[in-house]
Parts: C-alpha cells; sequence; structure tokens
C-alpha cells in the first residue's frame, strides 16, 4: 500500500501561546537513551516552566512490550539523573499522569494508532501528534513507511497535524541522505519534517542572529575587508567510548564536521535575511553551502589534516589510544581528529580562510567561534605587543562572548597588553540556561522550523564531505594517519597548516 501524504494545501495550525497548544509526543525508542538522558528531562523542565499545554500527552513506543509502570519508572529516573532541576512528587505526579506506553509488534502499527486514539479522547490533545525518531538511523525506513501505511502521518482531526522528528545523522553520506530525504518526503510533507542538530538549540548559536543583526557595530566589520580569517574549534576530551563501532564507520569528518560544525559555518558566514521567517533564515544557510569551494584531491595535503588519538593522559588519568579502544580495528584508518581551511567564494568572505578543527582525546572540552579581525593598517605604536583584535562566541563550556582588544598598561612607560571585556550567560542572566532540546522540543510542537535543518542544508553539506573524502581516498588510500598524544591539541601537522599561512591556533599548547 502508498502512504498518502497530508493535502499539501492543509493549513498550518498558528502559532499561539505555547501553553494552549495542545499535542501528543510519540517517542520512538521510549526506553532508550536518548529519551531517558535527554528528552524526558526537557519535558519536566518545559512544564515546570509552564510552557507545555494542559492538553498535552506522550507515549512511548518500541519493539518489545512494557508494562506502564517500568515505562513511567524509568522516565522518573531519568529525570533525577539528568534533569537541571531537582524532580519534586507534586511535578511528577501531574507529568506521570500524561505518560503510556504502547508497544509496535509484527502486526504493525494498528495497535498505536488505536492507542493515540484514546490519548486524543482522554487528555484532549485534538490529533495533533509529533512522531520524534529517537532509534539507531537504521531504523527510520520501517518506521516512516509504518506511519505511512498506517495513515498516522495525515492529520486526524480537521484541527490536528502530524509531524517527524529525526535525530543526525541524517545518512552517511549523499546517496544514503538523499534515499532518507526522499523516504519520509514520500510520506511527510517537508513542512512537517524536523531534523535536529542539537547545536542549534543551544543559547550561545541562537544568539548569533541577535548578536549580528540586533547591535549596529558588529555587522558593517563583518566582511572580507575587516576580518583576516576565523576559527571553528570543537574538542572533546572524551574518547569513542562504547561508541567504537558506530565511530569506526563514521568518522570526526562525518560525526562532527557535516553537521555541527557546518550549521555553526553557515550561521557565521551567512547573509542578512530578509525576515525571521524560517525559510528566510535557512535560504541564507544554503546559500552558504552552495559558496564553500570544494577541496580537490590534490589539495588535500594542504588544506586539510586528519589525525587518530594514541594513549596519553587526561586529567590526571592515563587513557587507551583509538585503536585500543573497543569495537576499534587495530590497523584503523578512521580519523577521531580533523582540521581544515574553507574558502567561501561570495563577496563577503572572498579570500577570508575559515579554519575547522575537530576532535576526540583533546586538552579540554570546548566549542568555541574566533573571528580574528585584521591589523591596524599603520602601527602608531612601536610594540611587539600588539594583538589582533578577536571576537570570540563560547559555546561550551561557559557559554558567553568576548571581544579582546589592546590596552595601555598604567604606568609612565608606554607598555600594551591585551584586555577582555567578557558576557557570560551564566552571571548576567538571571536562572539556569535551558537545555537545547527544550527549546528543539517546543519548537517542534509548535510548527517552527528555523532551528531545525532542511533537506538541501543536508544535502548541500554532504556532497562537500563526499567530495573530501573521495579526496583522501585518492590521495591516501590505505596509509596510516598522523597520531596526537591524548590530553594535547591535535596533530603537530595542524599547527603546520596554519604556519604555512602565517597564522597560529587561539589553543595550542
Amino acid at each position: 500500500m502508498t502512504p498518502t501524504p497530508p493535502r499539501d494545501d492543509a493549513p498550518i495550525a498558528p502559532v499561539t501561546n505555547p501553553a494552549t497548544e495542545s499535542c501528543t509526543l510519540v517517542i520512538f525508542g521510549g526506553m532508550g537513551d536518548l529519551t531517558h538522558r535527554k528528552l524526558v528531562p526537557a519535558l519536566y523542565n518545559l512544564m515546570v516552566d509552564g510552557l507545555l499545554p494542559e492538553s498535552f500527552a506522550v507515549v512511548g513506543t518500541g519493539r518489545r512490550r512494557v508494562e506502564q509502570e517500568e515505562f513511567k519508572a524509568s522516565l522518573r529516573e531519568g529525570i533525577e539523573a539528568h534533569s537541571r532541576r531537582t524532580l519534586k512528587d507534586e511535578r511528577w505526579a501531574r507529568l506521570e499522569s500524561r505518560l503510556s506506553y504502547c508497544a509496535v509488534g509484527s502486526d504493525g502499527f494498528a495497535d498505536l494508532a488505536t492507542h493515540l486514539d484514546e490519548v486524543d479522547a482522554r487528555h484532549g490533545t485534538q490529533g495533533r501528534r509529533l512522531y520524534y525518531l529517537a532509534t539507531p538511523p537504521s531504523a527510520y525506513g520501517g518506521i516512516i513507511d509504518g506511519l505511512g501505511g498506517s495513515g498516522l502521518n495525515r492529520a486526524s482531526s480537521p484541527d490536528g497535524w502530524a509531524r517527524i522528528v529525526l535525530e543526525k545523522p541524517i545518512g552517511h553520506d549523499l546517496a544514503s541522505a538523499r534515499a532518507l530525504n526522499l523516504a519520509v518526503n514520500r510520506v511527510f510533507h517537508e513542512r512537517d519534517v524536523f531534523r535536529i542538530d542539537h547545536y542549534l538549540g543551544k543559547e550561545t548559536v541562537q544568539n548569533l542572529l541577535v548578536f549580528r543583526f540586533a547591535n549596529a557595530i558588529f555587522e558593517p566589520l563583518w566582511n572580507q575587508k575587516y576580518v583576516d580569517h576565523v576559527q571553528i574549534t570543537v574538542s572533546e576530551s572524551i574518547g569513542v567510548g562504547s561508541r567504537g563501532a558506530y565511530f569506526e564507520e563514521a568518522g570526526m569528518a562525518r560525526d562532527m564536521l557535516q553537521n555541527h560544525m557546518f550549521q555553526l559555518l553557515c550561521l557565521i558566514a551567512m547573509e542578512p535575511p530578509v525576515s525571521l521567517a524560517p525559510d528566510a533564515i535557512r535560504d541564507e544557510k544554503v546559500k552558504v553551502l552552495q559558496s564553500l569551494r570544494p577541496i580537490a584531491p590534490e589539495e588535500v595535503d594542504d588544506s586539510t589534516v586528519r589525525g587518530q588519538y594514541a594513549e596519553g593522559t587526561i586529567d590526571g588519568e592515563a587513557v587507551a589510544g583509538y585503536a585500543d579502544e573497543p569495537g576499534v580495528a587495530h590497523d584503523s584508518m578512521t580519523e577521531t581528529y580533523v582540521a581544515a581551511r574553507l574558502q567561501i567564494d561570495n563577496w563577503r568572505w572572498a579570500g577570508v580562510p575559515f579554519y575547522l578543527r575537530a576532535g576526540k582525546r583533546m586538552n579540554r572540552r570546548l566549542t568555541e567561534v574566533a573571528m580574528q579581525f585584521r591589523e591596524v593598517p599603520h602601527r602608531l605604536f612601536r610594540s611587539d605587543g600588539l594583538t589582533p583584535n578577536t571576537l570570540v562566541l563560547r559555546i561550551q563550556p561557559d557559554e558567553g562572548i568576548s571581544l579582546t582588544f589592546d590596552g595601555k598598561v598604567p604606568g609612565a612607560q608606554s607598555r600594551i597588553r591585551p584586555v577582555d571585556m567578557d558576557f557570560l550567560y551564566g552571571t548576567s542572566f538571571d536562572g539556569a540556561t535551558p537545555e537545547a532540546y527544550e527549546r528543539l522540543l517546543l519548537d517542534a510542537m509548535l510548527g517552527d522550523s528555523t532551528l531545525f535543518i532542511r533537506r538541501d542544508e543536508v544535502e548541500g553539506s554532504w556532497a562537500w564531505v563526499d567530495g573530501l573524502h573521495e579526496g583522501w581516498g585518492r590521495q591516501h588510500g590505505g596509509t596510516s594517519l598522523p597520531e596526537y598524544t591524548a590530553g594535547t591539541w591535535g596533530p603537530a601537522e595542524a599547527h603546520v597548516m596554519l604556519a604555512r599561512d602565517g597564522r597560529t591556533w587561539r589553543r595550542s599548547k
């Protein structure tokens, strides 16, 4: 049976006060790790903040049968272990009354359809359903086909809607991403597909648009006339842990560069959108991807560096090298570190290099974007201490923004030293910063796709990364990767790459 998508001319439900928008959240993988660690703690905090509607329900589902009390106990444990707020019994009771579980067995989705109709009747959720695929990507195809074949992809009432949320990775290359996008668009219209990159839910990432387009002093400097180069760093002190088998198939370029880092790149480099409408913003992000200059196979050695962590010390504790991790081949050619010099071929950024690096088992956990401005055109002060102005957006940890500039040291001598103007979310605003999944779940319920990834964004980024892998394969074949000691800032070759350009990584010691 061919699934029938909802009518393309169906009206989109208006976005109103979040507390009045009823819906049912259906979590595939309801007993899984993502649900336990992220989704249910996020729902609990949304409820405490008064952002969930009165008519709201959560239905967990999966292949195995689970007793209702076992399901609820699992979710309570997740909140107790991972919520930014302490669980209180009266609040838990309110959420617990909206929880239920329904197994999807070999006979298809008929039981789930019946269960959701019962939930609509019991909680007044009016046939509004948000399907969240918190499962391994290998299960996506079967779930999407099941939703379409059972008619659960269509609104079950005049005021209803049906949306689907997909976690990364969306494919492992361009061909598989296109295949998945085609499969989901056969069942759901693109406007009802929400592809999550949790980095887009982080406060500092959200603040990029405000910082750029609500402040008159920065945007005029945001171009090749004033910017020397941009560095984007995503470093993790952890290794692959129990994800060795997955990481062997992915590698750092697919796991981090293609999604998180390209999203940051697009928000930094995009042109001002015509409005804050979701597609107006996403149109400008796609233009950045279209402007990215491909790295030709003969250029990969000059423009990229790959590496693999060796044994070392993190926080005083000895850690194993990547080849000794569970699930990893001893002769693995999978990169745990990648650095690349990117060029954006448009008027705003012509000639400005963007240096991206990401790695595991590095010196510390850090995600930041650093924009270094050009030096002054004429040096009045004959001092070796002059430092280029740098604007840094810290995404994790210690979310905030800092601006480095030179100032005179008090005293009779004319000594110059760099100083920082620093803004911290934790000290500038009251209350704990919401977790990324809180904002993303709420936006998906409201149908606001601004912080989600559109199909052409996914395919555009995969096209570039596929070209990179093709170049690596042609140039290096089965040769070994450079190693870097765990607890450092990556392989020496990455520092050489910037040195050839007369530059250095911000954090290199």
